[in-house]
């Protein structure tokens, strides 16, 4: 095909070369039609692969020639496909025998590219960029902007060095003057108060705060802005508001998602994040403790608290699917989320093919997927794993200081019984094997190498007992132990696509005499299995009115053993036959049967495993951790799911996903990071793994290397406050999303967060907010907005609408009604009626009734269901988190008004604000001024009291009792917090 191609090439390469030389040289007729000299002029002069080339080809050429189609064996995503050695689009300082330039100068309809019918032909310009590119030298900086590492930047020399306050404030400036801009004035002292304090806090500053201010202000404006900003970084109110920016991006939910989207007990995560923020927790370890708080060595409570932040995945609580599918699902869904938070980056299309426009291949996806694949955490109802996390934080040292002791010692007692149960030499396998089932379930034995194994047929029925007889060894003189092996249905196709596991609800076993009529009944003492800490506990398998005991719940890769060892030993007649009875009373969400399918026994005459009953030393060591445990379930807790890794020795295998489908696997992956990015950093020799684990990732995302992550926190951040982020696809750092404004100022401030703030999120947003270019007017010239009507030249100070949570917030603080109460459980604000109506029935939105603290807490506290959101949040423009929402777009819509004007809880602010006003005495003027000084937080103009006189005189002159809203005062209380003043930053 290549061949042919340039062969075809040849005969036109002449004529093209005319076209190029017209083109870039004096102007003329080509084969681009006539070029527009002004056109042509403004190439540069150097041309830049990232900034001139690669949008050219991400905007006319990916579609067919990128990550995902590579029409002609060619992708203008990688440089090896283009450029020589193995690439053949362009020759290096050969614009002429380029076939890049040859095809986008081309006129046939047939041979141009692009063709006709996937856009238009290029422009004069782009073709002139793309043939002074090659012309000089075809230089590829394989690295988009964002993927190479931060530089440091020189601060740049203004030319009014009076007006910066900060270093960033000289990159601003010096971005104004190149776009013929000018700085606003400052904005006045109580905009700049309100704008501070609803952006730290998310509340408005109190009249008693203004006032405080004022006269500091006054005095030293300077130091009277760094004393506030001090105090609202303080303030336990700085968590509660930059809790909900990270909550979007980690997509925090009280519920579970899909199904029957039941309520899942979460909040202490929520609570952890409020507390990490107030305590400026360095964001590299909050980093790590979320994403591998549980492998830090000997992890704290709030380690594992803080792992909840990848078990906010959806799960699906309804009949019939199947576990597995949405185990993966979630596995997924965290590559994607840790990648759009930490990084910025789309990675999640890469789950299916290599990325259209960024230098990620397909495999890498599953690579990176392969650090989540090993956690022990399924699509489960009971949320498993779980902790007891104390509810009064007091209480973290004492549990932690139990938890540890009691981790300690039930190691201690796993690997002294997990060391005999994997001994080969401890155990005589059983032959001769017969099978037997008390319901349809059918089941047959086959000799597999040295021993018998038993296995169903077809489908099996629920409550099965399986029922196996086999002669025991002759050798055998006494029995103190029987091993179940476990296994797969399919053993080799298990371990890459897991079958459904089983649960021994009950483990019975008779001795039957050699002349076969008499039977003797074993009894047994204790249980050992391969997991040292399963969802159930193995030995509930000697308990007759249990369900459930040892298993691989709910789904098998690899074979799993358990040995169950006698109260004595019990001595062997000649001839004696072993019967056991597997009783199964497991099923799942009504359909799967959780039944063994396939297994082996053996038997062993070991005076260890009668030591192991025995022994005073272990007997002591089990009272001791059954004390420990009494004693923690004392500590009033919540159960919160987190992370865990299963045993190496259960480790899942990871394989690429044909097409993204879970069900069509590829190759074997081991975990790692693309190619494209900085190495982990992974020595094998330095720990217990041979394999990089969370860990090791959650190490290589904050290190210095790591190009992204810095930049995706400053900006995140920046757009908190401005509005728009220096990169304002704050989603999309890639090739596909906006360039920075500032990329000097965005390296400069990632560097200084990452080295000089070491990580701390309150030294970054102390500086932002200190500086002139926060401090500008929001007033808008003519001027201004003709030359960057979108403010993305910082030429004035910010204005937008509030978030939905610091419009009801700030509601509540206005009227006086906000609970200042942290933490704990979700709260039920009230809602229009018929808003709830959830699948299940039990999942209940009590309201808290009038004068109830709950009823008016920060609506960070709010009960967030995916399938049900918080009507006014969503009027806002908040997300149904059911996936990673790294920006916001917010909307204007009468919604929202309506919202404002009729939501119950907007009504009762307004009550609260009209008795506010009249608080301040009789008089209506001073009324009126005292309501619009607590809303806005400057005094009204006579024009604005003037306004505010004419709206109360139109409302009727009687108060209703029975409905507070007729009140003329509050009638005017609740157009002052609708007041585009008000609900505007």
């Amino acid at each position: 095909m290549k061949l042919l191609i340039r062969h075809a090439s040849n005969m036109k390469r002449r004529l093209a070369c005319v076209g190029f030389a017209a083109l870039i040289g004096l102007g003329g007729i080509g084969f681009g039609g006539e070029v527009d000299g002004d056109e042509v002029s403004s190439v540069p002069e150097i041309v830049d692969f990232n900034d001139h080339v690669r949008p050219i080809f991400n905007a006319h050429c990916t579609a067919c020639h990128g990550g995902v189609k590579q029409a002609g064996d060619v992708s203008f995503v990688y440089k090896e496909q283009v450029l020589p050695p193995e690439g053949w689009i362009v020759e290096p300082g050969d614009p002429d025998s380029s076939i890049l330039i040859e095809r986008v100068l081309e006129t046939d309809p047939d041979t141009r590219m692009p063709p006709p019918d996937h856009g238009p032909a290029l422009s004069q310009s782009d073709i002139a960029i793309l043939s002074r590119w090659v012309e000089q030298g075809a230089v590829w900086d394989a690295s988009h902007w964002s993927y190479a590492a931060p530089k440091p930047r020189p601060i740049p020399d203004v030319s009014d060095s009076s007006w910066p306050r900060q270093p960033l404030d000289r990159f601003v400036l010096a971005k104004m003057v190149e776009h013929d801009l000018t700085p606003s004035e400052d904005a006045t002292p109580e905009r700049w108060l309100r704008r501070v304090s609803l952006d730290l806090t998310g509340l408005p500053p109190s009249l008693e705060q203004r006032s405080d201010f004022l006269v500091e202000y006054e005095e030293d404006a300077v130091a009277a802005r760094e004393n506030v900003v001090d105090r609202l970084l303080a303030s336990d109110a700085f968590g509660e508001r930059w809790a909900s920016v990270w909550l979007d991006q980690i997509r925090y939910s009280d519920s579970k998602g899909l199904g029957l989207d039941g309520r899942r007990s979460v909040w202490k995560y929520r609570d952890w994040v409020i507390d990490s923020l107030n305590e400026d927790l360095p964001y590299d370890q909050f980093t790590i403790k979320q994403i591998a708080g549980d492998l830090l060595p000997n992890p704290t409570m709030e380690d594992l608290i803080a792992t909840a932040a990848h078990r906010l995945t959806q799960s699906n609580e309804e009949g019939g699917t199947d576990d597995e599918e949405f185990r993966v699902a979630a596995v997924l869904d965290r590559v994607s989320t840790t990648w759009q938070t930490w990084m910025g980056v789309t990675f999640g299309c890469v789950q299916c093919h290599s990325h259209p426009y960024d230098p990620f291949r397909h495999e890498e996806f599953y690579q990176f997927a392969a650090f989540f694949n090993n956690t022990s955490d399924t699509d489960l109802d009971e949320d498993w794993p779980t902790i007891d996390a104390p509810i009064d934080c007091s209480d973290y040292a004492r549990a932690e200081e139990l938890d540890q002791q009691i981790r300690e010692l039930r190691g201690q007692i796993w690997n002294l019984e997990f060391d005999q149960l994997k001994r080969a030499d401890g155990w005589q396998p059983l032959t001769d094997m017969t099978a037997k089932t008390n319901k349809a379930t059918q089941v047959d034995v086959e000799r597999v190498d040295d021993h018998d194994e038993f296995f169903t047929v077809d489908t099996v029925s629920r409550n099965t007992d399986i029922t196996l007889e086999a002669p025991l060894p002759a050798t055998l003189e006494q029995l103190t132990a029987i091993r179940l092996t476990a296994k797969p249905l399919d053993p080799q196709s298990a371990l890459n696509d897991s079958e459904w596991g089983f649960v021994l609800a009950s483990f019975d076993a008779e001795l039957v005499g050699g002349e076969g009529t008499e039977t003797t009944r074993l009894s047994f003492r204790r249980v050992i299995s391969d997991e040292m800490d399963p969802i159930y506990d193995p030995n509930a398998s000697l308990d007759p009115k249990s369900s459930h005991g040892f298993a691989a719940y709910t789904r098998i890769n690899h074979p799993r053993e358990a040995a169950f060892l006698l109260d004595t030993p019990v001595e062997v007649p000649a001839n004696a036959r072993l019967r056991v009875t597997l009783k199964h009373r497991k099923f799942i969400l009504a359909a799967f049967s959780l039944v063994t399918r396939r297994g082996h026994l053996a038997v062993s005459d070991n005076d260890a495993f009668v030591d192991l009953v025995n022994d005073d030393s272990i007997s002591a060591m089990r009272k001791s951790l059954a004390e420990l445990e009494k004693t923690r379930s004392k500590i009033r807790s919540v159960r919160i799911p987190v992370m865990q890794e299963r045993p190496s020795h259960l480790r899942r295998p990871s394989h690429l996903f044909e097409r993204g489908l879970f069900l069509t696997k590829g190759q074997e992956v081991r975990p790692g990071t693309p190619a494209s990015l900085p190495p982990l950093a992974f020595d094998e020799s330095s720990g217990d793994s041979d394999v990089p684990n969370r860990l090791t990732m959650a190490k290589w995302l904050v290190s210095p290397e790591n190009p992204l992550t810095a930049r995706v926190a400053v900006n995140r951040v920046w757009a908190q406050l401005f509005g728009t982020g220096i990169v304002a696809s704050e989603e999309d750092f890639g090739s596909s999303g906006e360039l920075p404004t500032h990329p000097e100022l965005l390296d400069f401030l990632a560097l200084r967060f990452q080295n000089e703030q070491a990580w701390s999120m309150k030294s970054m947003i102390r500086e932002i907010v200190l500086s002139r270019t926060y401090a500008q007017s929001s007033m808008l010239s003519d001027e201004s907005y003709r030359r960057d009507p979108q403010n993305q030249w910082l030429s004035r100070g910010p204005r937008h609408r509030l978030s939905s949570e610091v419009v009801r917030d700030q509601a509540l603080a206005l009227s006086g009604l906000l609970s200042r109460e942290m933490h704990g459980e979700p709260v039920h604000p009230p809602i229009p009626d018929g808003v709830w109506k959830p699948f299940h029935g039990g999942d209940k939105w009590n309201v808290a009734k009038r004068g109830d603290d709950s009823r008016y807490r920060r609506s960070i506290y709010t009960y967030m269901k995916r399938s049900i959101p918080y009507p006014m949040f969503a009027a806002f423009d908040a997300p149904s988190r059911e996936f990673c929402a790294p920006r916001r777009l917010r909307s204007n819509t009468p919604l929202q008004a309506l919202m404002m004007l009729n939501d119950e809880t907007f009504v009762e602010c307004a009550v609260a604000l009209a008795d506010r006003m009249r608080s301040i005495g009789e008089d209506r003027r001073e009324q009126l001024r005292h309501g619009f000084l607590i809303v806005t937080c400057r005094e009204p103009s006579d024009a604005d009291l003037a306004d505010l006189q004419d709206l109360l005189e139109s409302q009727p002159g009687v108060v209703d009792k029975e409905d507070e809203s007729a009140d003329p005062l509050v009638a005017v209380a609740a157009v002052l917090l609708n007041l585009d003043e008000v609900v505007m930053k």
